[in-house]
């Protein structure tokens, strides 16, 4: 079965109709999405193309869930600024012959942000490898950004939370001032929970950020998110890979090198030197956080709200230190 989002083909001089008339693509250099300029001084966006005929489920039109979605405003969630969904003519080969088909082309227009995904900064072996106090801002940003999705939605609608389901490096975006961006969200609402969850679990490198009730049996909750959470957390604090292989698909051994390596006050010091004590309470808040949202039993994982009220300095009980 086709995924919901497919590797965008090499882009065409022109954009489907739908999306604004003029459209011109051109490829990023090292980016998923493709860039976008809006004719008329109309500015950048990030286009990403959805797989074709992606199946919608019942009960909803595309047009009306992505219209809901782009109603979404928060500092740490990706502005979704336009979209299209509609039938192009396609040739494609059938039983030896070429055929002229019906396809439905979908694409999400996103604002453009400069500095790409996370994934591009994130890591030693990256050129723009980002200092601590960038790291701290991002994990605050990316956790507040989160807790809209769980909580101010379930407040806010009859639907309950928006689950993220795809919570990787390069689904968290940049600003030119380094504040994080929620980008694929909403995905579970456009195609189904169980549509999402057959791409996520095929896409090589994501499986490491998958809760283990999520990958192996298809449950899928808050607690799904605060797992992938845990590990982006996890690799943003260390700048180290989780590295997933196949005999180790929910990445259990990246978590325990960082359970064995930075447990320790005088571990964190040594691994980062130039800290002041400030921000070494950071890092062990950090770790200690990473490391509970990755627990296997989801019950013990913590919610959004006692992430972010621990990220701001409270005591929270479930996150305690001691």
């Amino acid at each position: 079965m086709e995924a919901p989002i497919a590797d965008p083909q090499p882009p065409s001089l022109s954009a489907p109709s739908s999306v604004h008339p003029g459209l011109q693509l051109v490829p990023l250099k090292c980016c998923s999405p493709i860039q976008g300029v809006l004719p008329g001084g109309g500015g950048m966006i990030a286009v990403k193309r959805l797989a074709e005929n992606a199946p919608v489920p019942f009960g909803i039109t595309f047009e009306t869930e992505v219209t809901n979605l782009m109603a979404l405003k928060h500092e740490n969630i990706v502005e979704l600024v336009h979209y299209c969904h509609e039938a192009q003519k396609k040739v494609v080969q059938h039983n030896g012959r070429y055929v002229i088909v019906d396809v439905i082309e979908s694409c999400l227009c996103y604002k453009y942000l400069p500095n790409g995904s996370l994934d591009k900064h994130l890591y030693a072996d990256t050129p723009s490898m980002i200092n601590w106090d960038t790291r701290f801002k991002i994990i605050k940003g990316i956790c507040q950004g989160l807790h809209f999705l769980h909580k101010d939605l379930n407040l806010d609608t009859e639907r309950g939370p928006l689950i993220h389901m795809n919570l990787v490096p390069n689904s968290i975006w940049l600003d030119d001032n380094w504040v994080p961006k929620i980008a694929d969200f909403g995905l579970s609402r456009l195609f189904g929970k169980e549509q999402t969850r057959m791409y996520t679990v095929n896409v090589k490198g994501y499986n490491g950020y998958m809760a283990p009730e999520y990958l192996y049996r298809g449950e899928i909750s808050t607690m799904s998110d605060i797992y992938s959470l845990g590990m982006l957390i996890l690799e943003i604090t260390t700048g180290e890979k989780n590295c997933a292989v196949s005999e180790d698909r929910s990445a259990r051994k990246f978590v325990d090198n960082v359970h064995q390596n930075l447990k320790t006050d005088e571990q964190i010091i040594h691994k980062y030197p130039s800290l002041g004590p400030n921000g070494l309470q950071q890092v062990r808040a950090c770790i200690v956080i990473g490391l509970k949202c990755v627990e296997v039993d989801r019950s013990k994982r913590p919610t959004i709200v006692d992430i972010v009220d621990k990220l701001n300095g409270k005591r929270v009980p479930i996150l305690d230190l001691a």
